[in-house]
C-alpha cells in the first residue's frame, strides 16, 4: 500500500515550529512498518554528505535495532572516519536486494547517488532530506530547505532530541561544522548556532572535531594546496580567480579526489576578489569544478546552466573539454553577472 506524501520545499528552516510541521509527518510515521531502510549520499561525500549519513544511520541503529539499516557511501576521507562506525558504511550493493524505504541525504538529483541509484530506484518507498536549490524534489517525500545551513542540520529536526547519542551528535556537528566554514559562510543562522549548541550538549567535544576533520591537513594535502595557489591566475579585471590540477598532477602526488577540499574555499579568501573558480581532472578532459563566491554571483545559477547544482556561494559541476574550454565558458557565465550587479548599482 502507497502512502502520499505531499512534497515538501521549505524556504528557511526556521520557518516551521518543526521539522514535522513542514513535512506533515513525522520520521517515526515515515519508518512505521518498514522493516529495512537503506541511506544513501552523493559521490565524492563530503563533511555534510556523511555527517548527515552517519547522524542518522547511528540514530536509526541505536534507536531502530529492530530495523535493518545499511548505509552507502563511496569511500568516506579518512578524516572524517573519526566518526563512529564509519567502517560500517557500504561501497558497493547487494545483488537483487529491495528496500522498504530508500533515504537520500544531501544529494541533488538521483543521479548523483552514484552507485547506489539503483537501490533507490528499486526501493518500495524513497525520502530525500536536502538543501540544494537545485533539487528538484525527486523522491516520493522530499524535505528540502534550500536555506538550511546543511542537510546534516536538517536531519537533527527530524529527530527526537531527547533521543539523540553522543556519537550520532558528533556526526551532525561534523556536518554542520563543514557546509558552514566552521560558522563563517552565510547559511548560518541563528537556528544553526542552537542546533549547534544542543550538539555540543550531547557532550561532544566540538573543537576537535573541528580541527581534526576540517583544518587539519595531510603533508599531500598541504603540497597540492601550495600547488594549486602558486598556478592560480586572476581573470576578469582580477575579479575571479582560477585554478586547475591535472590528473598527471594528482598522480604525481598521490592525490585522491577527497585531498582536494578546501582548496576553492582558501581561494575565495583572496582579497579583491568575487568569486574562485577551481577545477580537477577527473579522466582525460573531464573536470570536476567547484565555484564559490563572496555574493554579487550567484554560482548554482551557472552550475545549473552546465548541469550540475548546489547554493548561492557555492556550487558545482562536471564539464568536458580543455581547461581552456572550461575557464572560457564558465567565465563567460561569470562575467554575465558581474556585469548586470555593476550596472544595477
Amino acid at each position: 500500500m502507497s502512502v502520499d506524501y505531499s512534497t515538501v520545499k521549505c524556504g528557511s528552516a526556521g520557518e516551521a515550529d518543526s521539522a514535522d510541521d513542514s513535512l506533515g509527518v513525522g520520521l517515526s510515521e515515515i519508518l512505521k512498518g518498514k522493516q529495512s531502510v537503506a541511506l544513501g549520499g552523493h559521490i565524492r561525500p563530503d563533511g555534510d554528505c556523511v555527517g548527515s549519513s552517519m547522524g542518522l544511520y547511528l540514530y536509526l541503529t541505536e534507536q531502530y535495532p529492530q530495523i535493518e539499516t545499511d548505509v552507502f557511501l563511496e569511500e568516506i576521507p579518512e578524516a572524517y572516519r573519526l566518526i563512529q562506525k564509519t567502517e560500517e558504511a557500504r561501497n558497493c550493493i547487494p545483488d537483487g536486494k529491495q528496500y522498504d524505504l530508500f533515504i537520500c541525504l544531501d544529494c541533488g538529483d538521483e543521479k548523483r547517488l552514484g552507485f547506489s541509484a539503483p537501490l533507490f530506484q528499486n526501493a518500495k518507498q524513497t525520502f530525500c532530506i536536502d538543501h540544494h536549490v537545485s533539487n528538484a524534489a525527486f523522491a516520493d517525500i522530499n524535505y528540502i530547505v534550500p536555506d538550511a545551513s546543511s542537510t546534516s542540520e536538517l536531519v537533527f529536526g527530524l529527530l527526537d532530541k531527547e533521543k539523540i547519542e553522543k556519537s550520532a551528535a558528533e556526526a551532525l556537528y561534523m556536518g554542520i561544522a563543514h557546509d558552514t566554514g566552521v560558522f563563517q559562510y552565510s547559511c548560518t543562522s541563528p537556528e544553526t548556532m542552537e542546533v549547534a549548541a544542543e550538539l555540543l550538549r550531547k557532550g561532544i567535544d566540538g573543537n576537535n572535531i573541528i580541527e581534526k576533520t576540517f583544518y587539519e591537513k595531510t603533508y599531500i594535502q598541504n603540497q597540492i594546496l601550495g600547488r594549486a595557489l602558486l598556478e592560480s591566475i586572476l581573470i576578469l579585471d582580477k575579479r575571479c580567480i582560477v585554478s586547475a590540477v591535472s590528473k598527471k598532477e594528482m598522480e604525481f602526488y598521490g592525490a585522491k579526489p577527497s585531498d582536494l577540499e578546501g582548496i576553492v574555499s582558501q581561494m575565495k579568501l583572496t582579497q579583491g576578489t568575487e568569486t574562485a573558480l577551481f577545477m580537477y581532472e577527473l579522466e582525460t578532459q573531464n573536470y570536476k569544478v567547484s565555484l564559490r563566491s563572496k555574493g554579487k554571483v550567484d554560482v548554482s545559477i551557472i552550475a545549473q546552466y552546465f548541469g550540475g547544482g548546489g547554493h548561492a556561494r557555492a556550487a558545482g559541476f562536471t564539464m568536458k573539454g580543455s581547461f581552456h574550454d572550461v575557464i572560457n565558458n564558465v567565465s563567460i557565465q561569470i562575467a554575465r553577472q558581474l556585469d548586470q550587479e555593476e550596472t544595477q548599482v
